[in-house]
């Protein structure tokens, strides 16, 4: 008996596929993987794809930029673990479909036209009455009837066995289509995710499995890194400078850029551009010319935000724009005051880079390598803060948290002053090593906190955001003011003298002996501030770090206050004087300091002078001249899964209506030769999916109008064509 019981038990691996499909074709599982896929999009549709490393670490942090693009949310919908969401998705609504239309399908052939007589009296919609007609004619009439109200009908004539009478059971549907929505419905989940697979980065990358293709970073690409010119689908960009033609797109990579040959070339005539009064752009389109290869045939095409252009399959789109390599004049201004042995340094954004003289490295053979040009900078400059200016001028390694309030991506932000704050030069300084940091330095003063400065920014790597150094403007808003104030502090004799007017003023006449003391001490602050070292062998940061160190280092902690406050007004007062000794140097009337704008001029003066002592280069790059050069990126598209995902939206709507709106609905009549002579007795019952007043409403009218008389007293159960 054991061995015939285990003879009858399903094996164990035929019960763990059982198991499997179970699972995979189980709706809990299907509207699972819907929810993940609905989550990972929405995140998708906020965060923006495809961006650069820079961008998400200016906007989430070096730290979190690391997470977020482990999880592969930079590039949701090519991760492989979406693809793999999806897969699970498209398998488990395949098997709902395979399991299920079967049955459906036979449903829809299926009348249930032996249904017992007996059961109609457990419907609730049910009614019986008694037509004056013969048998074979009530059956023409319910039959016509029933025809004329849309039911499909089907008849079964039993002759009577056992307790069943003999009679006629008509049987009638509508609302098929229910089910039919169904079908529709699920086939319009697999048609999309179909569609989205194949017009996603999955062929790209079968294709470079298969031909063994490798991803490459910068440089020229070799037939190593692209891609066939019949690449069935793709997302590729395009970049194409004024005056230039391309036919050779990129596609972007996990760990680098594939190339996609294009069946033409695009030719960039003009680039149209046009702003709003803040700045912004609200307008920017391409004036092109397409070059087919295969036909050699020319097309005109104004390629437009919104308005795309097609050409062989190819959808051309109007992306985002660029610096095509726009000419560039470069003024090397050098911080310690000295005259630089080279005027003018002529550049091209994103060419080769320049070779620098030896005094501006500080003894190093510097390359200075333009990367980008911006004439217009829009930036939010509505929450300046008064009392911040102190702690937002620091370029020691330590983030402008002010400043990133005005140059930063402003997302959260509200009351938003949009401002254009004018041309901005960035570029590299590049050491024999290899090693480069990254400068950007804006052309107009920017008004920050109530005074004019030019931001000069620096960063050590693309990874960071740049900090910068607040230069402020003088009266004639030139930098002149302040490198002039730089350049006499750095000079031995002019701080001499400055120390002198100092003790001079700052004494009685009648002291001299108190005067030279002042004097003394004001030289020995100013060489600190300098970066002289107070010590031999240690040396000195120099600025407001150089005379913190000192303080702490000569200055017992219990006297430390009160010396630190004497210092830095005594370190003030020497100021006053070396500004108006740098004046007087350059040909300037004295600066009156007694007034809010010269004392705030002075104050962030110090400030500059103090962080401009971590400012890792000693020459700045201004922006002389330049000859603007734009350039267009396309996103070019070759989407042939898309008509089948507009086929599967076609589906999901008529099978969403189908399902929501259309009720299957089955009708019962049976007919049976009644005791009174030529009359013929009728019992009726009505089932539908869901159950609503309309139900109740459709009931009424079908009795009515198979059982007239019933009309005179429906309340009555024995009367004819009463509801019991």
């Amino acid at each position: 008996m054991t061995a015939a019981v285990d003879s009858l038990s399903p094996l164990p691996g035929r019960a763990w596929r059982a198991d499997l499909m179970d699972l995979l074709a189980s709706m809990r599982f299907a509207i699972a993987m819907l929810t993940i896929i609905c989550i990972a999009s929405a995140i998708g549709t906020v965060l923006k794809q495809g961006e650069s490393l820079v961008n998400y670490v200016d906007a989430f942090g070096p730290f979190w930029a690391e997470v977020f693009g482990a999880l592969g949310l930079f590039r949701i919908y090519s991760s492989a673990w979406f693809l793999v969401i999806l897969a699970f998705l498209v398998v488990s609504t395949s098997l709902c479909i395979i399991r299920n239309v079967p049955k459906i399908l036979a449903d829809l052939k299926t009348y249930k036209e032996h249904l017992r007589v007996k059961a109609l009296d457990a419907f609730h919609h049910k009614g019986q009455g008694e037509l004056a007609l013969p048998l074979p004619q009530a059956q023409d009439q319910v039959l016509q009837t029933l025809g004329t109200l849309g039911w499909h009908v089907k008849t079964q004539v039993r002759q009577g066995e056992g307790s069943e009478a003999a009679g006629v059971m008509i049987a009638a549907r509508r609302g098929a289509a229910n089910k039919l929505g169904y079908i529709a419905a699920h086939s319009s989940i697999v048609l999309i995710c179909l569609g989205g697979l194949f017009d996603g980065d999955l062929v790209v990358k079968v294709q470079a499995w298969a031909q063994d293709l490798t991803t490459f970073q910068t440089g020229n690409p070799s037939e190593r890194n692209t891609l066939s010119k019949d690449n069935p689908a793709y997302r590729a960009q395009l970049y194409v400078p004024e005056g230039l033609k391309s036919g050779q797109a990129v596609i972007n990579m996990d760990q680098g850029m594939l190339v996609q040959p294009l069946p033409f070339d695009i030719e960039l005539k003009k680039f149209i551009v046009e702003y709003y009064d803040t700045g912004m752009p609200k307008l920017f389109a391409s004036q092109s010319v397409v070059h087919g290869l295969k036909d050699q045939s020319t097309h005109e095409a104004s390629v437009e935000v919104n308005k795309p252009f097609v050409y062989d399959g190819v959808t051309i789109f109007q992306s985002s724009f660029q610096d095509g390599g726009s000419q560039v004049r470069l003024r090397p201004v050098m911080l310690n005051g000295q005259v630089p042995s080279i005027n003018l340094l002529p550049g091209e954004v994103g060419g080769p880079g320049l070779p620098l003289p030896p005094e501006m490295g500080n003894g190093q053979l510097l390359s200075l390598e333009v990367n980008e040009l911006r004439v217009i900078n829009v930036e939010n400059l509505s929450q300046a803060d008064p009392g911040a200016a102190q702690a937002a001028t620091d370029v020691r390694g330590v983030n402008l948290d002010q400043l990133t309030r005005h140059l930063g991506s402003g997302a959260g932000k509200s009351d938003k002053q949009l401002t254009n704050i004018g041309p901005s030069i960035t570029y590299r300084l590049r050491d024999a090593a290899g090693q480069a940091r990254e400068y950007q330095n804006f052309m107009v003063p920017v008004t920050l906190n109530g005074q004019a400065v030019f931001l000069l920014g620096v960063r050590n790597t693309v990874a960071e955001g740049f900090r910068y150094l607040r230069m402020p403007a003088d009266d004639r808003m030139t930098m002149d003011g302040w490198l002039n104030l730089r350049a006499a502090l750095m000079d031995p004799a002019m701080r001499v003298e400055a120390a002198r007017r100092f003790g001079a003023r700052g004494a009685p006449a009648d002291q001299p002996a108190l005067q030279g003391q002042l004097g003394t001490s004001s030289v020995r602050l100013l060489e600190i501030y300098a970066g002289q070292p107070f010590k031999p062998g240690v040396p000195n940061e120099g600025g407001l770090v150089g005379l913190s160190a000192f303080i702490e280092q000569v200055v017992p902690e219990a006297d430390r206050e009160r010396a630190s406050g004497t210092m830095l007004q005594m370190l003030n007062g020497a100021m006053v004087d070396l500004l108006q000794l740098s004046r007087a140097k350059a040909g300037q009337p004295p600066l009156d300091v007694d007034t809010p704008a010269g004392m705030a001029f002075l104050t962030q003066s110090v400030l500059a002078l103090s962080d401009a002592m971590a400012y890792p280069a000693p020459a700045l790059f201004v922006l002389d001249s330049f000859d603007h050069r734009q350039a267009s990126v396309f996103q070019v598209t070759r989407t042939p899964g898309r008509n089948v995902v507009y086929l599967g939206c076609v589906l999901l709507i008529v099978g969403v209506f189908a399902m929501l709106y259309v009720r299957e609905r089955r009708v019962w009549v049976w007919l049976q030769g009644a005791p009174s002579q030529g009359a013929t007795s009728l019992k009726l019952a009505l089932s539908s999916t869901r159950q609503t007043l309309d139900v109740d409403a459709e009931f009424d009218r079908l009795r009515e109008a198979l059982l007239p008389a019933s009309v005179s007293s429906p309340l009555d159960p024995v009367v004819k064509g009463s509801t019991p």
